[in-house]
């Protein structure tokens, strides 16, 4: 699996997002629960959205959602840990 770069980092409600992905690549996105749990080893209340490729049978993370206390500073490097661990 390839890795992914940041591509953005915004803020939006009550979290930071910071997209792996352009989400125009995607059939579907959801937020699987898995995810979520794995993701809340390295950063509590944060999310994890995956997309279905289009075209393809992968489902990758397409961005992850960091409680807005962080700083948007913080919510890249937790979100970098995430995708390698969820990815690797």
């Amino acid at each position: 699996m390839a890795r992914a770069d940041v591509q953005a980092v915004e803020t939006e409600d009550e979290y930071i997002h910071v997209r792996f992905r352009d989400p125009g690549e995607f059939s579907e996105i959801r937020t699987p629960e898995w995810a979520t749990d794995a993701a809340a080893e390295i950063a509590s209340g944060s999310k994890v959205r995956t997309g279905h490729r289009k075209g393809s049978d992968d489902w990758v993370v397409q961005s992850v959602l960091i409680p807005k206390a962080a700083g948007k500073a913080a919510a890249r490097s937790q979100a970098k840990q995430i995708i390698e661990k969820l990815e690797s």
